[in-house]
């Protein structure tokens, strides 16, 4: 089991933002949270990276306990979080090896000039990340969650703002990634489900409201927008 939520809540003073969710995720698969602005995905993906602690339940990933060991599950989680963190004034390969030297890697430059190759970016690796399109700085940040070729893989809203060509590219890298590891993408768009992922975890008020495969959803009279929308939420 690479993910496993128990019963987790969170809390923001008396706002409950997650509320008794469960989840298990198999490796590998392609995993999309869905649900409206406000519906608790982003507060999850920061409970599974450690970067939130539960107020009640537990999160463990490759059967390690987040808040237990949370340097150890760094280990196998890379991160791409909605506002992409990225060194605007760093080279990206600069920026690339400098991820590499925090996670100690072997063979450091080498790595680097894989995950650039794997990503698109090397036409691009020699620019300033400021210099760089939207779609560019996003494969940037791809790069950095995927450089230590971690078993899970957490990405939040990861096509925001980009352009049709962008997001076809994107969109299959993130596919490929799916075929040998565990990616969990949040969106509030429902294309973006049925175009990336084999499951769809709907999310609604901090409540996991249905989780089933993106097939088995689609086939219902309606398809997807209509099991959401029964569900009281809009995308």
């Amino acid at each position: 089991m690479s993910v496993s939520i128990q019963n987790v809540k969170r809390f923001f003073g008396e706002q409950a933002a997650l509320d008794g969710v469960s989840l298990e995720v198999r490796s590998p698969q392609v995993l999309g949270l869905l649900g409206p602005n406000g519906a608790g995905k982003s507060t999850l993906m920061r409970l599974i990276t450690g970067y939130l602690p539960p107020s009640e339940g537990s999160v463990s990933v490759c059967g390690t306990d987040v808040q237990i060991q949370p340097l150890e599950i760094k280990k196998h989680i890379g991160y791409l979080p909605e506002h992409n963190p990225i060194h605007l004034d760093m080279y990206v390969r600069e920026y690339l090896e400098y991820i590499a030297r925090l996670y100690q890697l072997t063979e450091q430059k080498e790595q680097v000039e894989r995950v650039i190759e794997r990503v698109g970016l090397t036409p691009e690796a020699h620019k300033l990340i400021g210099q760089l399109s939207k779609g560019y700085r996003q494969r940037v940040g791809l790069a950095q969650a995927l450089i230590h070729d971690p078993e899970v893989l957490i990405l939040d809203e990861p096509t925001s703002g980009l352009d049709p060509i962008q997001l076809v590219d994107i969109r299959n890298l993130i596919k490929e990634v799916g075929k040998t590891r565990t990616v969990i993408l949040s969106t509030h768009i429902m294309q973006e489900v049925e175009a990336m992922c084999e499951r769809v975890v709907l999310i609604h008020k901090g409540r996991l409201v249905a989780d089933d495969t993106v097939a088995n959803l689609s086939a219902k009279p309606g398809g997807l927008e209509a099991v959401f929308q029964s569900l009281g939420a809009t995308a």
